[in-house]
């Protein structure tokens, strides 16, 4: 065992502390104590990771790199007492002024309603009950208030800087209303569950996380109409970059993934009717029987290319969007995160649109049809004009609607009915209670918007099939309708399904090791 640096033990405090609190002293040794695994009179990080989860102690990700980073003065890469006493000397005297800051009427406790007020001053609105989560995570003798004693200790060891970073720590202690796991319209939008929380029902997300404490961008090749939101504090470091490319690497490597089954989606949409019914298996042969195993993946090359686009034009114009409804220092409610989100996600759509359509006719080109993304596009161009780029956009942009707000409505319901029925002591469902209300509500969603996303295929694919009425959306609505009924508007729905489960798995193990690889630290 080495032998302890020289003025760490026995241990003293530093000379600048003050008597006001006499336990202090012996409050801050036994916490070092409990730390220091080894007795060697230092904190390493290892020792502080390991202990910070012994202790279960909610820090928050990388929490231990943090204090290390703050205590260490002599930068050996550890904490002696006298540098963790200086730390956590630091650590009251901001926690206490955060205190007074939501202690409004100075009785020394803080109430529910003083955590609303703080919430609403910031511009973010959240329900009573949504308040009271967070005070009985802290409240620790039931009082329903939380005294100087509770709020120190429970964030004594987590490394949060001021009341702004406190409220984004709460908001995503609460999970993330807003969301979606699987999309139609667009096939082509990034999600994520990230930060879509907002009180009333989400940031987004920010899915930061469905962990409650981590960024989390699945992407399955669909869309989202709220875009993530980024801290003031994320855009200075450039740590929004950094997450974006983690996203759009997790998103090309999902679609990659499935697109056979993507393809198969699109193949049953435009070919299968009643007089040529086509099921998964004989629909997989045929593609495989006519261009060999490699056809599978016709089309996935632009459905990749126009995730970077997108993206980035939804994230500029959500930022431009949110300025003018709010200015740039506030925080969006809700409804007002709906809209602009729902209008930053139409721009995006409508500038990469003619991708769209590019990606449905070299998803059902033939072999030897098309040489490739330009060869696709002057062919259309030549033979059907410009107008051919937008064909189905109006079906496209209507489908949104219903999607979005019957994902919303039934993930918020069942979510808060499993928090309400089983969560005692946290507002945190966990991954796995949000991964399954997002996957029934996306489903729900896509059950009632899936007619409008098949008649925008078909709008978008009619031109070059040959002997096909060229028919508008109404037309074509009509046309299905009287010669295959109701379950004509759901063909390819099967292949749709099925690509869920393995498109939001694969993204997510892509992101989280994009993250590490790029050094991205969790919200």
């Amino acid at each position: 065992m080495r032998k302890p640096r020289e003025g760490s033990g026995p241990w003293q405090l530093p000379p600048q502390e003050s008597p006001r609190d006499p336990d202090r002293h012996q409050r801050w040794a036994s916490l070092f104590e409990q730390l220091d695994t080894n007795k060697d009179g230092r904190v390493d990080i290892n020792e502080l990771r390991e202990g910070l989860a012994r202790m279960g102690m909610d820090a928050g990700a990388h929490a231990e790199q943090d204090i290390l980073r703050e205590g260490d003065t002599d930068h050996d890469g550890e904490l002696n007492f006298e540098e963790f006493a200086h730390y956590l000397q630091e650590r009251e005297r901001k926690l206490l002024l955060m205190f007074h800051s939501l202690d409004r009427n100075c009785d020394g406790q803080i109430d529910v309603g003083e955590i609303q007020q703080t919430f609403h001053s910031l511009g973010v609105y959240i329900s009573l009950q949504q308040a009271e989560k967070i005070l009985h995570s802290i409240d620790k003798d039931g009082t329903m208030t939380i005294d100087w004693h509770e709020w120190r200790d429970h964030f004594i060891l987590n490394p949060l800087e001021n009341m702004e970073e406190i409220v984004h720590y709460w908001k995503h202690s609460m999970g993330p209303p807003a969301h979606s796991l699987s999309g139609i319209h667009g096939d082509a939008k990034l999600l994520t569950l990230t930060e879509l929380w907002e009180a009333d029902c989400r940031h987004p997300t920010g899915i930061d996380s469905i962990l409650g404490e981590q960024d989390v961008v699945l992407d399955i090749g669909e869309c989202l109409t709220v875009p993530d939101e980024f801290s003031e504090k994320e855009k200075k470091t450039g740590m929004w970059w950094k997450q974006l490319i983690a996203g759009a690497m997790a998103g090309a490597v999902s679609r990659t993934g499935t697109a056979p089954l993507d393809r198969l989606k699109v193949f049953m949409q435009v070919h299968a009717s009643k007089s040529n019914a086509m099921n998964v298996l004989g629909g997989l042969r045929g593609m495989i029987r006519e261009g060999g195993i490699r056809s599978l993946w016709r089309g996935n090359g632009i459905n990749v290319l126009k995730i970077a686009p997108e993206s980035a034009i939804k994230f500029m114009a959500y930022e431009q969007i949110k300025r003018a409804i709010r200015g740039p220092q506030e925080t969006l409610r809700v409804q007002e995160r709906f809209v602009a989100g729902s209008l930053a996600g139409a721009t995006a759509q409508t500038i990469i649109y003619p991708m769209e359509v590019l990606k449905t006719r070299l998803t059902l080109r033939k072999t030897g049809q098309y040489s490739g993304v330009a060869d696709c596009a002057r062919k259309v161009l030549r033979k059907e004009g410009i107008r051919a780029f937008y064909k189905g956009y109006l079906p496209n942009m209507l489908g949104i609607i219903p999607y979005a707000g019957i994902d919303l409505a039934v993930y918020e319901t069942l979510k808060n009915t499993w928090l309400q029925k089983y969560s005692k002591n946290t507002a945190d469902p966990g991954v796995l209670v949000l991964l399954a209300c997002g996957t029934i509500s996306s489903t729900c969603g896509q059950i009632a918007s899936y007619p409008l996303a098949l008649v925008r295929t078909r709008m978008q694919a009619q031109a070059s099939i040959e002997g096909a009425p060229q028919l508008t959306m109404l037309g074509l609505f009509r046309h299905i309708l009287s010669r295959e009924g109701v379950l004509g508007l759901y063909r390819g729905i099967a292949p749709n399904f099925m690509k869920v489960i393995p498109a939001v798995s694969i993204s997510y193990v892509v992101y989280e090791n994009m993250k590490q690889a790029l050094g991205v630290t969790s919200r």
